[in-house]
C-alpha cells in the first residue's frame, strides 16, 4: 500500500518546471512589450492618418503630426536602433551597430532635410514590416515551444488509505503509485501496475496511433491516456523523465544556431558600419561628381541607408532553420541546435551501432529443422521445447518462447537448466536436451554441415535432442529491424559511405551488413575503439556521423561531428548526441537528412535573393529612379518573402523513393 506522504515538506521545482517557468516569465515579458509597442504603432498610424486627410492652414501642423507619427510608430524602431547598439558598446566595448539603426537614422535625415511626410511613411512601412516578421519567425519557435504547454502540473497520488489526493507533480518520487483517469494526461514516467488502456504518445515519439498498454509496460509523462484507467508506480524522478529531455532539447534547439546564421549575425554589424561609412561619401559624391544639389544628394543618401539595409539577409536563416526544426520535432526527430542540422547534409560518411540501432535488439528464431520426425512428432517436439523455455531465464528462450508460445499448448514438465550441459527434461518417459553444438559429442556430418552453413550466415544454432539423439535444430539471430534497409539505401543513393560497428563477431555482423547492404563492417570492437574508428573516418572522409543507442557508443556519439541516439536508447546516449530519434526509426533519420538539404537551399537561396534586391535598389537609387517609400516597400516586401521562403519547413518534405 502507498505510504502516507501528506505532512512532508513540498518538494522544490524540478528543473522541468523550473524551464516551463523562466520560458513562461520570458515569454510574458516580451509579449506585454510588443503589446505596448503595437499600440503606439496604431496610435502612429491615426497621426499619420490624420495629418494626411486634414489639411490645415497651418503646414507646420500637418507637419509636427508626421513627426509625431515618426516618434510613436517608430519607438521600438528606435529603442532597438540606438538602445541596443549602446547597451552593445558598454558590454562589448565596440560599436556594433544594427539595421534598425540605418533605419532610424534615414528617418531623421529625412525630416532634418524637411521630408516629414516621407520619414512617417518609411517608419510606418518598416515597423508594420518588422511586426509581420516578428509573427512569421515566431511561428516556427512557437510550433516548438508549445510542447511547455504540454508539461504535466497535477498528479492523483495513491495515499495509505486508498484515497487519492492531488499534488504537484513536482512531489512525486520514485516508488509513488499514481491513478490515472481514461482521458487524463501521464503525469510522469512510469510503469502500470494494474489496469490497461491505449494512450496517445505522439508528444514523445510522434506517432499519431495510440499504443496499448497494460501492466508492465512503460508510459511516459505528458501522454494523453485513452478510456481505460490504470494504476502506475513512479519509476523516474521528474527532471529526467524522457519529456523533460525534450523540453531541455527545445531549449538548446532554440539557442544554436547554423553556420550560416552565426555568420550572418557576425557579419550584420560590419556590413551596417560599412553602410554608415559609405553615407557621407554617398552624399559627397553626389554635388562633386554626380552634379546633384545638396538636398538631392542628402535625400539620395537617405534612400541609401534604406536600400543598402540587410534585413532580407539577417532574415535568411533563422526562421529557416527554426522552421525546420518544428518541423522534425513534430515527427519525433529532436535536434539540439540549427548547427546539427545543417551540417547533417553535408555528411560523407556515416557509422551505425548493429544492436538496438540496425537490428531490434534481441534474436528472433529464423529456421528450423528436423531430422527423421514425422509432422506430429515435429509438433510434439516444439510443444516439449517451447514448454522448457517457458521455465528458464535461457538467454535465447524469449526468443522461442514468441516464435512458438501461441502454437503450441504448454506441457507439465520440469526444465533444469545445467551449466555447460544446456537445458534438459523429461516429459512422457522420453529425455529432451536444448543445447549449443559444442556440448555434442558426436554429430551426424549432415547436420554439422548444416550448422556451419547457419553460423556462416552469423545465425545462433542450438541442437534439439530427444533420447539422445539429435532431430532438429533452432537457428536465431537478431535481425535487421523494418526500417534500416530502406534508411542504408537511401545514404547509399546519397553517395554516403555507410559502415556498421559492432562488437560481435565478423561472420554475425558480415551477415547482417549483406543483408542490408552496408559498405563496411568493422567487427570485434571493444566500446573504447569506437571513438578512434570515427576519427579515422573523419581523416578518411570529412564529416561523419554516428547512430547508437548504448552507454558504449557515447564516446563515439561525442567525436561524431553529428552524433544521433535512438529515443529507446540509454540516459547516456541521448544526453551526449546531437539528434534523438524518439522513435527506433532509422526512416526518420533519412527524412531529417532531406530536410537539411532543403534548409540549405532555402538559406543560399534567401542570401543569393536578398543581395541581388539590395544592388538594385543601390543602383536605381543612383539612377534617380528611387523614393524613399518605393524603397521602403522593396526593401521590406523582399524581406517578407525571405521570411515566407523559410516558412515552407515548416511543411513536410516530400520523401524520395
Amino acid at each position: 500500500m502507498q505510504i502516507n506522504r501528506s505532512n512532508e515538506s513540498v518538494a522544490p521545482c524540478d528543473q522541468k518546471q523550473k524551464m516551463h517557468q523562466q520560458v513562461s516569465q520570458h515569454l510574458n515579458e516580451d509579449t506585454e512589450h510588443e503589446k505596448i509597442a503595437v499600440r503606439l504603432y496604431f496610435l502612429g498610424l491615426i497621426l499619420f492618418l490624420a495629418a494626411w486627410l486634414i489639411k490645415t492652414p497651418f503646414l507646420w501642423l500637418n507637419d509636427l503630426g508626421y513627426v509625431a507619427a515618426t516618434l510613436t510608430a517608430g519607438y521600438h524602431v528606435m529603442w532597438e536602433g540606438f538602445g541596443e547598439t549602446l547597451t552593445a558598446l558598454r558590454q562589448k566595448k565596440r560599436f556594433a551597430p544594427n539595421i534598425h539603426i540605418l533605419m532610424t537614422l534615414a528617418a531623421v535625415g529625412a525630416i532634418l532635410i524637411g521630408s516629414f511626410e516621407e520619414a512617417a511613411l518609411l517608419i510606418l512601412i518598416f515597423a508594420g514590416a518588422h511586426f509581420l516578421e516578428d509573427y512569421a519567425e515566431g511561428k516556427s519557435k512557437r510550433e516548438i515551444t508549445k510542447l511547455l504547454k504540454m508539461n504535466p502540473t497535477e498528479a492523483r497520488l495513491l495515499q495509505a488509505d486508498g484515497r487519492t489526493k492531488i499534488v504537484p507533480v513536482a512531489q512525486l518520487v520514485i516508488g509513488d503509485q499514481v491513478q490515472v483517469l481514461n482521458g487524463g494526461q501521464v503525469p510522469t514516467d512510469g510503469r502500470i501496475l494494474s489496469g490497461s488502456t491505449a494512450i496517445d504518445e505522439s508528444s514523445i515519439t510522434g506517432e499519431s496511433i495510440p499504443r496499448e498498454k497494460t501492466v508492465g509496460d512503460e508510459v511516459f509523462g505528458s501522454t494523453i491516456n485513452g478510456n481505460g484507467t490504470f494504476l502506475m508506480t513512479v519509476t523516474k524522478d521528474s527532471s529526467e523523465t524522457v519529456f523533460a529531455k525534450i523540453l531541455q532539447l527545445v531549449d538548446q534547439s532554440q539557442n544554436n544556431l547554423t553556420k550560416a546564421a552565426t555568420k550572418i549575425k557576425k557579419i550584420e554589424p560590419i556590413y551596417v558600419q560599412v553602410v554608415l561609412y559609405l553615407f557621407p561619401l554617398v552624399v559627397l559624391a553626389g554635388p562633386l561628381l554626380l552634379g546633384w544639389s545638396w538636398s538631392l544628394s542628402l535625400y539620395r543618401g537617405m534612400v541609401f541607408l534604406i536600400s543598402a539595409s540587410p534585413c532580407a539577409l539577417a532574415a535568411s536563416a533563422v526562421p529557416a532553420t527554426l522552421s525546420g526544426i518544428s518541423n522534425l520535432a513534430k515527427r519525433g526527430v529532436l535536434f539540439k541546435g540549427g548547427a546539427y542540422l545543417a551540417n547533417l547534409s553535408d555528411l560523407k560518411a556515416i557509422c551505425f551501432d548493429k544492436t538496438g540501432t540496425l537490428t531490434a535488439g534481441k534474436p528472433v528464431v529464423t529456421d528450423a529443422e528436423f531430422f527423421g520426425l514425422t509432422v506430429p512428432e515435429q509438433q510434439q517436439l516444439l510443444a516439449v521445447v517451447t514448454a522448457m523455455e517457458r521455465r528458464t531465464n535461457h538467454p535465447l528462450a524469449t526468443a522461442i518462447v514468441a516464435k512458438y508460445g501461441e502454437q503450441v499448448p504448454d506441457l507439465p514438465l520440469t526444465a533444469n537448466n545445467q551449466v555447460g550441459q544446456g537445458l534438459t527434461a523429461t516429459y512422457q518417459g522420453l529425455s529432451y536436451r536444448i543445447a549449443k553444438p559444442s556440448v555434442f559429442a558426436q554429430v551426424p556430418l549432415p547436420i554439422e554441415q548444416r550448422q556451419d552453413q547457419l553460423a556462416q550466415a552469423g545465425k545462433t544454432v542450438v541442437y534439439l535432442e530427444k533420447n539422445e539423439v539429435i532431430v532438429g535444430l533452432l537457428a536465431l539471430m537478431d535481425v535487421p529491424n523494418e526500417n534500416s534497409r530502406a534508411a542504408i539505401a537511401y545514404f547509399k543513393r546519397q553517395h554516403v559511405h555507410t559502415t556498421m560497428i559492432t562488437g560481435d563477431a565478423r561472420l554475425t555482423g558480415q551477415a547482417v551488413a549483406d543483408q542490408l547492404q552496408i559498405d563496411q563492417v568493422i567487427a570485434n570492437v571493444l566500446p573504447e575503439d569506437k571513438s578512434s574508428i570515427i576519427a579515422q573516418q573523419q581523416t578518411e572522409y570529412g564529416l561523419v556521423g554516428m547512430v547508437g543507442d548504448g552507454v558504449n557508443d557515447a564516446p563515439a556519439l561525442v567525436k561524431a561531428d553529428v552524433g544521433v541516439a535512438m529515443g529507446d536508447g540509454t540516459d547516456v546516449a541521448i544526453d551526449v548526441a546531437d539528434v534523438v530519434l524518439m522513435q527506433n526509426d532509422l526512416a526518420k533519420l533519412s527524412y531529417a537528412h532531406q530536410t537539411s538539404q532543403r534548409l540549405n537551399r532555402v538559406v543560399m537561396q534567401n542570401m543569393i535573393f536578398s543581395m541581388v534586391i539590395v544592388l538594385i535598389l543601390v543602383t536605381l537609387n543612383f539612377l534617380g529612379q528611387m523614393d524613399i517609400a518605393l524603397g521602403v516597400i522593396a526593401h521590406e516586401g523582399s524581406t517578407l518573402l525571405v521570411i515566407v521562403n523559410g516558412l515552407r519547413l515548416l511543411l513536410p518534405s516530400r520523401i524520395r523513393a
